[in-house]
């Protein structure tokens, strides 16, 4: 497949992943799914790096993947999962975390010294008032899911994939990367692992929809698009990459009205158009849609 086509993919793979946790969740507690959900990723990823005869880093190179993975993989996804398992309305999460794109532009100008252009930041705002169209006929006001803890934990979890890109870009785009995605896992699996056996009581209830959640978000979401966001990240600039995120709301929407028959409203579609603008306007130049292959 033509790079120029990887940005479009991920946003469209990467956007399955709210609609697999969603069929998984009332089967299986969050921190347990996201550690069995690590460790066969891992598993494959590391089967195929070996089979490959690909390099592992070294033990610098190492550590900085597993960090990596803790934040992009076990903190972000972990605070997601817990916050709305805790009552938080997905809307309003996913509202939080649209900030990511903002927040990665600030860490990325400061950790790595990209230059952000005021079109780009034109672009991130503009994208951040997309999603907010596209989210808020899904907000609610309830109180009793709305506490310092869930609303904690989605901050945590904006700042951690945030920080965690940078990371990636700064001290892991070297190392291979089948074998830096594996190591990724790892650390994500122990810090999630050790959070299920703190805090939850490890019922399962076993059917046919959480092992469709499973193996698609395995395969697909761990698999196929995590390895797009790392090489979009390698070879582009992070913030352009991160904008990219305001584009997933509106498709998962999309993909919800066609799936679970949810409302769609004139009003979101008019949101989706708006983000795309926003998108266009942050990554500029086609920067993104000219990558180099890897």
């Amino acid at each position: 497949m033509p790079v120029r086509y990887f940005p479009a993919l991920f946003v469209l793979l990467w956007a399955t992943g709210f609609i697999g946790a969603r069929y998984a969740m009332p089967y299986m507690e969050p921190f347990l799914f996201l550690t069995i959900r690590f460790a066969i990723a891992g598993a494959i990823l590391g089967t195929w790096v070996v089979l490959a005869g690909n390099h592992w880093p070294s033990g610098r190179g190492a550590m900085h993947a597993i960090i990596a993975g803790c934040l992009i993989h076990g903190v972000y996804l972990g605070a997601v999962f817990w916050a709305i398992h805790r009552g938080l309305p997905a809307g309003m999460s996913a509202l939080v975390v649209g900030l990511q794109p903002l927040i990665t532009a600030l860490i990325a100008g400061a950790a790595l010294g990209e230059k952000i252009q005021p079109r780009h930041w034109a672009g991130l705002a503009v994208g951040f008032i997309g999603v907010a169209m596209v989210l808020w006929p899904k907000l609610s006001v309830s109180a009793d899911g709305i506490t310092p803890a869930t609303v904690g934990a989605s901050i945590l979890s904006v700042l951690a994939i945030s920080a965690g890109t940078v990371w990636q870009k700064r001290f892991v785009g070297t190392i291979d990367l089948k074998a830096g995605t594996t190591l990724q896992y790892l650390g994500a699996a122990v810090l999630t692992g050790i959070f299920s056996l703190l805090f939850e009581t490890h019922a399962v209830i076993w059917a046919a929809p959480l092992g469709f959640a499973m193996l698609w978000l395995v395969v697909v979401l761990s698999i196929g698009a995590v390895l797009l966001l790392m090489i979009l990240i390698n070879q582009g600039a992070v913030s352009k990459v991160a904008s990219l995120f305001y584009l997933v709301p509106g498709v998962t929407a999309l993909m919800a009205y066609v799936l679970f028959g949810e409302t769609l409203t004139l009003f979101q579609l008019c949101g989706m158009a708006v983000a795309t603008l926003g998108v266009a306007l942050s990554t500029g130049q086609r920067r993104l849609a000219t990558l180099p292959s890897r």
